[in-house]
């Protein structure tokens, strides 16, 4: 600040009023501050911000998933990508932490608290009972949660922390989209090979599945929950396929188990969508690029991550607290989905 000063010709206070935004300077002596410090390559001091209470320049994201999974989750790649794209127009970093369950990332919430290490948090995955948000709002940490919050398996449409938003979309809606496309075609006996238990939209997409089975008269629909994992989403295919009723159709709830299910499909001598038809739940490059090409639902994840990244500077610039409905996935049909045989 010494040499800003010097070179600008004005004193250490105008460069702190002139780097920090405030008030007490005029625009030519802020602009001639900035082109100072621009020369002489100045950078803020994350750690001096933090030491002076304005805040780490940070935001951090906790993963509770298998760490395996992550490589080929493109939903998520790009998700991230949307976040990391309104973070580096803000100078803002991004603190990533991968961990076992809840109770860790809520350990590491507190941790980060501690040692100033982020001034906000995105939370994925939101669950039944979840802890985060009430520890988050009793840290004061503002935080973004994705997928909105549940009560007693209900969304809760309004938001009741000062500090907490939600950016949401309708999963049911979109379930209901896809049951009553396959019930369209003529489909009854359908198996939709979800995600990890326990989390918000994997309980409002079994739920949905149920009642939309229930009110279109499709007796043998049922879920079997998995890690997200082409291993697993293989091995609950392999299953199904095996049953005294197989399925007609499955639905997956990403697309590498899509995938993965119409490899295994193959290997027993069906043929999609002649024998099966197939839907993912997150529609990617792969869908498009194996063969057959896969009926998916289609929604853009890189703007969902934007949105996301956009609500949390929002908040941490002094914003309000709000529940934002994003637009539904839209399905696409593609060749995976048919009429059943006979």
């Amino acid at each position: 600040m010494k040499d800003i000063a010097r070179r600008a010709g004005v004193s250490e206070s105008a460069v702190s009023f002139a780097l920090n935004d405030r008030p007490g300077v005029s625009e030519a002596t802020r602009r001639r501050v900035r082109q100072v410090a621009d020369q002489l390559g100045w950078r803020a001091s994350t750690a001096a911000r933090a030491l002076s209470g304005e805040g780490a320049a940070t935001v951090g994201l906790v993963l509770a998933r298998p760490a395996r999974t992550l490589g080929v989750e493109s939903f998520f790649l790009q998700f991230v990508s949307g976040i990391q794209e309104v973070l580096s127009e803000r100078h803002l970093g991004l603190l990533f932490r991968v961990v076992a369950g809840a109770e860790e990332e809520c350990a590491v919430y507190r941790g980060w608290w501690a040692e100033q290490r982020v001034d906000g948090v995105i939370v994925v995955d939101p669950q039944i009972g979840d802890p985060r948000p009430a520890l988050l709002d009793s840290l004061g940490l503002p935080a973004v949660v994705v997928g909105g919050r549940d009560v007693n398996g209900e969304p809760r449409a309004a938001a009741p922390y000062p500090v907490i938003s939600s950016v949401r979309v309708d999963d049911a809606a979109a379930m209901g989209a896809v049951v009553e496309y396959l019930a369209g075609l003529g489909h009854r006996r359908v198996v939709h090979v979800a995600g990890l238990p326990g989390l918000a939209h994997t309980t409002r997409r079994i739920a949905s599945l149920r009642a939309c089975a229930a009110r279109l008269g499709m007796p043998g629909v049922r879920s079997v929950t998995t890690d997200y994992s082409e291993g697993q989403g293989a091995e609950a295919t392999r299953l199904a396929l095996a049953g005294t009723e197989p399925p007609t159709a499955i639905i997956y709830d990403n697309d590498v188990m899509a995938v993965a299910g119409a490899g295994v499909a193959l290997e027993m001598g069906l043929t999609v969508p002649r024998d099966l038809s197939v839907v993912a739940w997150e529609d990617s490059a792969l869908c498009r690029a194996t063969h057959p090409r896969l009926t998916a639902l289609d929604r853009d994840a890189t703007a969902f991550g934007r949105r996301a990244a956009e609500e949390l500077v929002s908040l941490l610039g002094g914003g309000p607290a709000r529940d934002l409905p994003q637009p539904m996935p839209q399905l696409v049909v593609r060749d995976s989905t048919a009429a059943p045989r006979g």
